[in-house]
């Protein structure tokens, strides 16, 4: 595969591992704050960015490309709300796109159409992230500081059902 698509695909491996971090930095600041389903859902979206990483790094092994694990910045640790929360894990998701689209782009120009296969799950998959994503910092600006409306959109939150894996780059 064209080195350039390999060092795309290394640079995008390590942004779902840092969106993996920054969901479980987040996690953290609910379970401290008590809203223990805000933190379930949380965690549960960190292990999903994980295996976003691991279906391209299972990718580029099986094409027998490199692999380059890079530093992870550390994740913000501090937050106002759960809305601030919420909002911050939306931002992340639309730079994700971001990356995708690019990475998609990249694979295209230089006829890496192996990659663009596998991508399309990718774009796919955004496009529901950020859908979630707004849908919550949606109910979430409407409940306000309204602590009974809060208790029960935590209670939502913690109702998420477990990840399910991507389908393994072989049969993507």
């Amino acid at each position: 595969m064209n080195q350039r698509v390999v060092e795309a695909i290394n640079r995008q491996i390590n942004s779902e591992l840092g969106a993996s971090y920054s969901y479980l930095a987040m996690s953290v600041w609910c379970e401290r704050q008590k809203f223990v389903g805000a933190a379930r859902w949380l965690r549960l979206q960190s292990k999903e960015e994980y295996m976003h990483a691991m279906k391209l790094l299972d990718f580029l092994l099986w094409c027998d490309c490199n692999i380059e694990l890079r530093p992870i910045d550390g994740p913000q640790l501090t937050f106002t709300s759960l809305l601030d929360v919420f909002e911050r894990g939306l931002e992340q998701e639309r730079q994700v796109s971001k990356q995708i689209d690019t990475l998609y782009e990249t694979a295209f120009t230089e006829k890496a159409f192996a990659a663009v296969a596998e991508l399309q799950w990718f774009l796919t998959e955004q496009v529901e992230e950020e859908k979630t994503g707004r849908e919550i910092v949606t109910k979430l600006k409407m409940v306000g500081s309204d602590a009974a409306s809060l208790l029960d959109m935590d209670r939502e939150l913690g109702s998420r059902t477990g990840v399910e894996a991507p389908p393994p780059a072989a049969t993507a």
